[in-house]
């Protein structure tokens, strides 16, 4: 067991690099300085206010998907799962694959009540479940080509690109001012194309002009596998990044650049296959790369296997987790990570396990397949909550004025005046002014 730790060896080699790019980049890029001024009803500044600042939730996205909501065995592993998920996450990936949401032509399945169709929650349930808690929806994704549906095989380009302007448009008119990030195309390295518009030579800038037109306030995000978007040579002359280039000079306008993040090897090729992944020098080489497009990234869907049950195991999936959102965390471009599968044994390449166990060759979840959590959980659940944290207390000086310096997100403010207490809200923005004023 011993042997797994083999895996780690490029982040304890590059320790002394790690901890200074990691350090330095949070301070600088995910905390800010704000400036709070407090005036009594009459509009004169009030000194010598006790106030104190707890973060309420981040501005940076830590996300999974959403895809087992109400889809497990049991109420009471319904009931974990979502209590797990609402307890650490503040954004959710819903599964608007075409295939399960209009698996018949003209037959659409967003409605709460649609039947029911395994990994794939109809949408109006999770938009339900995100507002209830607070979570960000995230839409995946419009143009998957992968995933369109059977009745569309034999259609002519022309008869398709109806039939996906017609998506769209439903989309939009449902979902535009719910979904702020909408993912336009993804995976477009798929050998082989279902249907005849895959291979046509604009099928990438299409897409994307037509999801301006039906999302013009949305962002609109390009996504694609692990190993285009961290396995390639980071050059210039990648493919994934070729081919981003090529659809935005062609006039695609692309908002943000996914890139997965999915460790599919198992447990005898762990070593060999990570070496690229699992190498700090090489994750910031490729968002440095990538962020010559001056477009924010996302780590749009990660799985680190635990690949058992085994205490060890566990311990060295949560390791490698914490390792990598630092990385991710650290670097300014980076605004969300999304987790991929929440539990154990509901996922891709379960099938080559036994489902009625929850048995997969990968072990990737964050819980088990009892719902109970792993160390992983934990490790996430700690960095949002304790690590990457503020909480501070000040007294307002003679003009009325506090200043602190914290993690870019929501603070409850308690300010405790002539023996009352009164709360109120601000934001903390990488965006914005940060200067409040607070009227007692």
């Amino acid at each position: 067991m011993e042997d797994r730790r083999k895996v780690l060896e490029l982040f304890e080699e590059q320790k002394e690099f790690l901890d200074e790019k990691i350090n330095f980049g949070i301070e600088q890029y995910r905390k800010g300085y704000a400036d709070i001024v407090i005036r009594d009803k009459n509009g004169d500044i009030v000194q010598g206010v006790k106030v104190k600042l707890t973060q309420k939730s981040h501005e940076f996205k830590f996300g999974a998907n959403l895809f087992m909501l109400d889809e497990l065995e049991t109420q009471e592993k319904n009931e974990a799962y979502k209590k797990y998920f609402a307890d650490t996450f503040n954004m959710a990936t819903l599964p608007f694959y075409w295939d399960a949401t209009e698996p018949e032509k003209g037959r659409t399945r967003y409605d709460k009540d649609s039947e029911k169709l395994y990994r794939r929650p109809a949408i109006d349930l999770c938009i339900e479940f995100c507002k209830k808690h607070g979570i960000e929806p995230r839409e995946h994704a419009l143009a998957y080509e992968h995933f369109f549906p059977e009745w569309l095989y034999n259609a002519s380009v022309p008869e398709e690109k109806i039939a996906i302007e017609k998506r769209y448009q439903e989309i939009s008119e449902r979902y535009k001012d719910t979904i702020p990030t909408i993912e336009v195309t993804n995976e477009m390295e798929w050998e082989k194309g279902r249907t005849a518009f895959y291979d046509e030579p604009d099928f990438v800038e299409w897409c994307f002009k037509l999801a301006e037109k039906y999302f013009p306030a949305n962002q609109l995000v390009i996504n694609e596998h692990t190993a285009a978007a961290w396995g390639d040579r980071c050059r210039a002359t990648d493919k994934y990044y070729s081919y981003i280039e090529a659809a935005m000079l062609k006039g695609a306008r692309i908002d943000a650049i996914g890139m997965q993040y999915h460790m599919f090897f198992r447990a005898e090729e762990e070593y060999p296959k990570t070496r690229m992944y699992y190498n700090p020098e090489m994750l910031y080489k490729h968002m440095d790369l990538y962020s010559n497009f001056g477009k924010p990234l996302q780590v749009t869907e990660v799985t680190v296997p635990a690949y058992s049950n085994d205490e060890q195991d566990e311990a060295i999936q949560a390791e490698i987790i914490e390792k990598l959102y630092s990385v991710w965390f650290s670097h300014p471009n980076v605004e969300q990570i999304i987790y991929w599968n929440l539990v154990d044994g509901y996922a891709a390449f379960a099938d080559q396990g036994d489902m009625t166990s929850g048995e997969n060759y990968y072990y990737g979840g964050l819980l088990r397949f009892d719902m109970t959590p792993k160390p992983a959980y934990y490790t996430i659940k700690n960095l949002i909550e304790k690590k990457w944290h503020t909480e501070t207390e000040a007294v307002s000086d003679g003009s009325g004025k506090i200043n602190f310096k914290g993690f870019y997100g929501e603070y409850d403010v308690q300010l405790e005046v002539d023996g009352k207490t009164v709360h109120t809200n601000i934001k903390l923005s990488s965006k914005g002014s940060n200067v409040f004023n607070i009227d007692l």
